[in-house]
């Protein structure tokens, strides 16, 4: 059975979550905030983010926040490959 590499697969999805970090932080920085606040109320249905987004938001925070979510987002990609192969490891044994 196809085994996958918990690198390779960190490392893509990791990337993912980076460029919409950074797609979302481009958005903040270059439309109004009514329209920043319009467009992700209509991501998450339901959802008011008015009273909780932040527009002033220094450089070196978005750098942070850009980083936790690249860790992040190889940690959750790398465990979905291992439990994957963990699965099929049992399949084919």
């Amino acid at each position: 059975m196809l085994r996958l590499s918990a690198k390779a697969l960190g490392f893509s999805f990791a990337s993912i979550c980076a460029a919409l970090y950074a797609a979302c932080a481009a958005i903040m920085a270059t439309v109004p905030k009514e329209t920043a606040i319009q467009f992700f109320n209509s991501l998450t249905h339901g959802v008011d983010w008015g009273p909780i987004i932040r527009f002033d938001m220094p450089w070196y925070e978005m750098l942070i926040g850009i980083t936790e979510v690249f860790i992040l987002g190889w940690l959750i990609g790398a465990t979905i490959a291992a439990l994957y192969n963990v699965s099929a490891d049992k399949e084919t044994g």
